[in-house]
């Protein structure tokens, strides 16, 4: 059975902010025991969290062993003042305050950084990226910060630019990656970056009345062709569904980001196997070694 590689275990699928009330004194053990208990009745092994601002994906480490689950989790995302990121993390201002946040995230025992260098889709008008990324030089020294402490770093990155900037920067995995292009696919597969689309969130919202289905379907469209073009020049994919983003259930979640491959690449032994290996690489790669 696959594993989730990209999930949020403070978040419930239905409401950000009730999932988050329901932390807001401390840290509500119940909710991971509720999502632990989906992932093991699926058989899905491991977990590897985005983060949060709130504690729940550190007390679920501890958890994690109850259920026989292996997970993996940066603690919190880190994001640049400003910009997007105040969803799952906390915000520098400048290097040395980036410096700190990475050694907090060693310091409570986090398996690698999350670093957000954009913002997300806008879902309400073109699909467009919401905001102006990180400039290049910025995401290269967190990168640079990140791996001299030990840490392989989880990239949120979104736009063409932008991925070739945070594949050029050394990132070991780039998260979502709407909108790239040729060049950032070759960069990606020439830095050997693992590629998770979560492309299940698009899908699952086609149809739920909340967003145009007409740039939902533009999204899909041109994250299908994404998908089927970076494999074509051989960048490395793992599945992660966002597990806990609107629409996207935990342990369900995972198993509809395999059918949207299977619907994208085919339904085949080849597919199956390129996306198991890169789950073995993350789980190598995003396991913190002392």
């Amino acid at each position: 059975m696959f594993g989730e590689n990209h999930a949020h275990i403070f978040m419930d699928g239905i409401n950000y902010k009730a999932a988050v009330n329901r932390h807001k004194r401390e840290v509500d053990t119940a909710v991971i025991h509720e999502h632990f208990s989906v992932y093991r009745e699926k058989g899905i092994p491991f977990i590897r969290d985005g983060g949060d601002k709130l504690g729940v994906s550190e007390k679920a480490k501890e958890i994690a062993p109850e259920y026989g689950i292996i997970y993996r989790t940066p603690i919190f995302a880190i994001y640049k003042k400003g910009h997007y990121g105040g969803i799952v993390g906390k915000s520098f201002e400048n290097m040395k305050e980036y410096a700190y946040l990475v050694k907090e995230v060693k310091r409570r025992g986090g398996d690698f950084i999350k670093i957000m260098t954009t913002g997300i889709m806008d879902f309400g008008t073109d699909g467009s990226v919401t905001e102006e990324p990180l400039k290049a030089e910025e995401v290269k020294e967190m990168v640079h910060i990140a791996h001299e402490e030990g840490f392989h770093v989880m990239a949120h990155t979104n736009g063409a630019r932008a991925v070739m900037e945070a594949a050029l920067a050394g990132v070991d995995s780039i998260e979502h990656g709407n909108y790239m292009d040729e060049e950032a696919m070759w960069a990606m597969k020439e830095k050997e970056i693992v590629w998770v689309p979560t492309i299940t969130v698009v899908k699952n919202m086609i149809g739920c009345g909340r967003f145009s289905d007409a740039v939902l379907e533009k999204i899909w469209k041109i994250g299908s062709h994404n998908i089927q073009k970076g494999h074509q020049i051989g960048v490395q994919f793992a599945l992660g569904s966002d597990a806990g983003a609107y629409l996207v259930p935990h342990g369900q979640g995972i198993e509809q980001e395999m059918e949207c491959f299977q619907e994208i690449l085919g339904k085949n032994k080849e597919i199956t196997e390129m996306l198991l290996k890169g789950e073995r690489k993350i789980r190598e790669k995003f396991t913190r070694k002392e």
